[in-house]
């Protein structure tokens, strides 16, 4: 068996694009993976055509040895889009090698130590906020709506929900300058403006969804150590289940955990054990967050036990489509410290047809996909029938 060809693939998600990766054998076989070329990946696919001949005429089953080469011919470069493409790549071959010995990922990484897994609904009002003509989903324009919101995440079975800032004034929008937009950048300070409608956000989702709900708030890039911290204690009355900060210091984020009585996690935009180690070193974080497309998801798993050693448990970044999902749930069957996965409901009314086997959600869990690899496959006559709109995840 050997490596004939690599082919990037890309769909409309209504504010952004899904991308999957497909490598097909000299026998006929496909892997596939899913990665990220809208938010921060830009170039993915680039990266993987100039990776492509050093692929070729290799066997895809050895993915550990594949891994270590491509990693070592863009080690001055590593981390970043080059990871990310990276991370496709593995993931593609672990599908590969499970279809090849006709068993599922889970099953060739060892076999699961769970097959049912708790989601929490993620972006919640987020993307009503911001996308809702573009996905084709219900506006969140009012504090009434945030209640109503939280009324449905209950109706659906879900047990935990995360959201994000927004400002529900005059102009409903996200509150987002860690990336560039709107008040704030780039300074990014937490006035007492955000804080209110922020609380006033958590109070209406608590009114709604009511006094057994997890509440999860990500606060991204938005704001600077001393504003984190500052967001952090005033949400402490809402007794969440994590506070999600993004810092690129490891020593910034232990002090605001200390400061703080709310879990906090982090790690998202973190690649490889390198990345991860400094944080676990310093203690800055009560839950790793691991992006399984970014990393791979054999990395993410040594990600995950490195994670173990030091008391913390883990929980997979999963803001793409149902391969993604599946992707994820083989992640959460093998790895045993995993507190909770992420999924967002609210979706492009095609999501579930890019995919020939639905991720399977009942009472808020995700039923492990039996199926051989991951599951699933792509459907490639429906990715091809909803072609990109957007270059990069589209704020406006």
């Amino acid at each position: 068996m050997k490596i004939s060809r690599l082919e990037c693939l890309h769909a409309d998600a209504g504010c952004r694009n899904f991308d999957y990766l497909k490598i097909t054998t000299d026998d006929g076989l496909t892997g596939w993976s899913e990665f990220n070329e809208s938010f921060g990946g830009m170039g993915v696919s680039a990266v993987i055509e100039h990776l492509a001949p050093t692929l070729l005429g290799r066997d895809p089953r050895a993915y550990e040895a594949i891994g270590a080469m491509l990693y070592a011919v863009r080690r001055q470069a590593s981390g970043g889009v080059v990871q990310q493409a990276l991370g496709a790549i593995e993931n593609a071959l672990l599908d590969l090698k499970a279809k090849s010995l006709g068993i599922s990922v889970s099953e060739m990484l060892g076999g699961p130590v769970r097959d049912r897994i708790r989601l929490y609904w993620s972006h919640c009002g987020t993307y009503r906020v911001a996308w809702h003509e573009e996905m084709g989903i219900p506006p969140v324009k009012t504090l009434a709506d945030v209640v109503a919101q939280g009324k449905e995440v209950v109706a659906r079975g879900f047990t935990a929900l995360k959201t994000n800032i927004f400002l529900l004034d005059a102009k409903p929008r996200l509150h987002i300058p860690g990336f560039s937009l709107v008040d704030e950048f780039p300074a990014l300070n937490a006035e007492r403006s955000v804080l209110r409608a922020m609380c006033d956000q958590l109070e209406a989702f608590r009114e709604g969804a009511g006094p057994d709900m997890d509440i999860l708030v990500d606060l991204n890039f938005n704001f600077k150590t001393e504003g984190f911290l500052k967001m952090a204690r005033a949400m402490e009355p809402f007794d969440l289940l994590w506070v999600e900060i993004d810092s690129r210091d490891p020593k910034a984020l232990q002090w605001i955990r200390r400061g703080t009585r709310i879990p906090l996690a982090s790690g998202e935009c973190l690649f490889g054990r390198r990345d991860y180690m400094p944080y676990l070193d310093q203690q800055s974080m009560d839950v790793a967050i691991i992006d399984i497309p970014w990393n791979g998801l054999a990395e993410s798993l040594k990600i995950a036990s490195l994670a173990d050693i030091h008391e913390v448990n883990v929980a997979p970044h999963n803001f793409y489509s149902p391969l993604a999902t599946m992707m994820s749930a083989h992640f959460c069957s093998v790895a045993p410290n995993v507190r909770i996965m992420e999924i967002d409901p609210d979706t492009v009314p095609w999501y579930d047809d890019l995919v020939t086997v639905r991720p399977r959600i009942v009472e808020g869990y995700l039923h492990l996909p039996s199926g051989p690899g991951w599951g699933t496959e792509v459907n490639e006559e429906a990715v091809r029938a909803h072609p990109p709109r957007v270059k990069q995840w589209k704020f406006s």
